[in-house]
């Protein structure tokens, strides 16, 4: 599998970060426009996607992303980017296991999502601190889910 090793800079993009690709090193990748992939920074490893915006290749850094990865906007940083082969699979919270068990139309929905939503939705309703919230979240995401 080929792999990028590259020192770079996070740069601010909107409301989020990035850390901006060549097409030469997108190329160098050996894959499909926009390929998932797994970014190294230091021990930390997060499983993100390649986009094109605005005319510039660039792996987007939301703030749960940064979090992972131990990142802010404007750090000098030393990162591996590998193509991402591994199945996709979100860790599900119990409560929404078992929401989506008792709905297999909910769950069909969900299954349909792509990857990102998925853990999206999984993760809003995991880091929910009180009850309320996460009630609250988890019946958000039936609704979307149920259309």
């Amino acid at each position: 599998m080929n792999a990028l090793q590259l020192h770079t800079t996070i740069h601010a993009r909107g409301p989020a970060a990035a850390i901006l690709l060549s097409d030469e090193q997108v190329a160098a990748l050996g894959s499909v426009k926009n390929p998932p992939v797994v970014v190294t920074i230091g021990d930390r490893v997060a499983r993100l996607r390649i986009a094109r915006m605005g005319g510039e290749n660039m792996l987007g850094l939301s703030k749960a992303a940064r979090a992972e990865l131990g990142v802010e906007i404007g750090d000098e940083v030393e990162v591996e980017i590998a193509l991402d082969a591994a199945e996709r699979t979100v860790e599900v919270p119990p409560a929404l296991a078992e929401a989506l068990a008792a709905d297999p139309a909910a769950k069909a929905a969900f299954d349909a999502l792509a990857y990102s939503r998925r853990k999206e939705i999984a993760r809003s309703i995991a880091e929910a601190k009180q009850e309320a919230t996460r009630e609250r979240r988890l019946e958000k995401a039936l609704a979307e889910l149920r259309g």
